[in-house]
């Protein structure tokens, strides 16, 4: 029976996995090792600010094993979203970390770097003018403002870069903001694999070992792709895949439980099958892609809008805690008359009060406060650093000195973990650009480089 091995090692490029079941995944004659380095759970932040997810230090680790693997062994290493976002300043971050263990380790790469930035904001335009880039999901239609003003913007590619890196030789692939599926999915669709198989597949692969029992996105899986189903099956022996477990990770951040939708397509997985191969493997087959008539690319864009300060505290007196909602409220009150001569469109006060409803907000059913204590982040975003600075600071002394009904405490009603009290945190940006483009050919929006170490 023909099958492709594909050696995804771990969730996250530099969340770790251990070194035995990475050697184990090497000791299976891996087709390709693939790696996700790149998300947007963390917000826009690293897109914007143009930094990583996880540390220098821990990609560094992680690329080494793969890196040197890949060498020793002549297998291809493919990395997607390099450096978290996959904006062009992240693309070359981790090149230059691969140039530096090539450097220490003696290594000899043909490496392809597939940009992912768009830096031609005229394309853009054009395309707006053409009518062909629209919201995805709740979003508002996309303006020239808001491609003006995003600091970076990337295009999400599918397996067709990657493709074409492969066919031209790369021994490396280090690629910019990628879908999740398609560095595992790539060589399989290359060799003439079934695409819903190999997407499938990818989508289970990309975080490491979380589709098994127990999940983690630290540790290594094995796909074996196969002419009419795949199979996944975790490197770690205290692990296990279950048909629960697979079909559950299916499911994972997907808005329809039948379909995995990508830039090449929709994956139907109505009349997918789990069954159970071995004690520790799970076998997958019927899932089938449905090819659009047209091709859209996703595209993510950051822009910075405000600052923010924060302010962490805690409240133990069970008097403060039952009138919380009322010191809340004359705190907001004060800082609102304070500072009247500034416009309120200039800033916001935020509390996030743990104990009561710090995670779900006003969604919260429980309205009764149990807790006897709870925890208080003030949080400004303001226009501008210093303003943001000014309000939190006044608004946290405000609360900290509060005399509420019943207070019998001279002293102040916090108790703060830090000093300085007020941490400045810098910009705040948000996605202003969250839209599809379409694009006349799949790799258009992503240009290669070949570098040789």
């Amino acid at each position: 029976m023909r099958e492709l091995r594909v050696l995804s090692p771990v969730g996250m490029l530099g969340y770790g996995f251990p070194e035995e079941s990475f050697q184990e995944g090497i000791k299976r004659s891996p087709d390709v090792i693939a790696v996700d380095a790149g998300s947007t759970d963390a917000g826009p932040h690293k897109l914007g600010a143009g930094v990583g997810i996880v540390s220098r230090w821990a990609t560094k680790r992680d690329l080494t094993f793969m890196l040197k693997a890949g060498y020793q062994n002549r297998i291809p290493v493919l990395v997607g979203s390099a450096g978290g976002s996959g904006a062009e300043k992240h693309l070359l971050w981790t090149l230059d970390i691969v140039k530096e263990i090539a450097k220490e380790n003696g290594l000899h790469f043909k490496i392809a770097v597939i940009h992912a930035e768009i830096k031609d904001r005229d394309y853009l335009r054009r395309k707006l003018r053409e009518g062909k880039i629209k919201p995805l999901g709740p979003v508002p239609q996309l303006t020239s403002k808001e491609i003006d003003e995003a600091i970076r913007i990337v295009a999400v590619m599918g397996v067709h870069p990657h493709i074409k890196a492969l066919e031209l030789g790369a021994d490396v692939v280090i690629a910019g903001r990628s879908n999740d599926p398609a560095m595992f999915a790539a060589l399989g669709i290359k060799e003439g694999y079934d695409p819903g198989l190999a997407l499938h597949m990818g989508k289970i692969l990309e975080c490491g070992a979380m589709a098994s029992t127990p999940g983690t996105t630290s540790d290594c899986m094995m796909g074996y792709l196969r002419d009419d189903h795949f199979l996944v099956e975790p490197l770690n022996p205290m692990r296990r895949c279950t048909t629960t477990t697979v079909a559950a990770h299916t499911l994972y951040e997907k808005s329809s439980p039948l379909h995995i939708i990508g830039p090449e397509g929709v994956v139907d997985v109505t009349n997918c099958k789990f069954e159970q191969e071995t004690e520790r493997a799970v076998r997958v087959s019927g899932s089938k892609l449905i090819e659009p008539d047209t091709y859209w690319v996703k595209l993510e864009g950051a822009s910075k809008v405000a600052y923010r300060t924060i302010s962490i505290a805690g409240v133990r007196d069970p008097i403060m805690i039952k009138q919380i909602d009322e010191c809340e409220n004359a705190v907001r009150e004060a800082v609102s008359e304070y500072f009247k001569s500034i416009p309120e469109e200039n800033y916001r006060l935020i509390f996030h009060i743990y104990g009561k409803n710090g995670v779900m907000g006003k969604l919260e059913p429980q309205k009764e406060i149990t807790s006897h204590e709870l925890g208080i982040i003030l949080e400004v975003v303001a226009k501008d650093q210093e303003l943001a600075n000014t309000i939190c600071a006044f608004a946290r002394s405000t609360l900290m000195h509060y005399s509420y009904k019943g207070r019998i405490a001279t002293a102040g009603n916090l108790a703060f973990p830090y000093a300085p009290s007020d941490i400045p945190t810098g910009p705040v940006y948000k996605f202003t650009v969250h839209h599809l483009v379409q694009v006349d050919d799949p790799c258009e929006l992503f240009p290669i480089e070949f570098v040789e170490i």
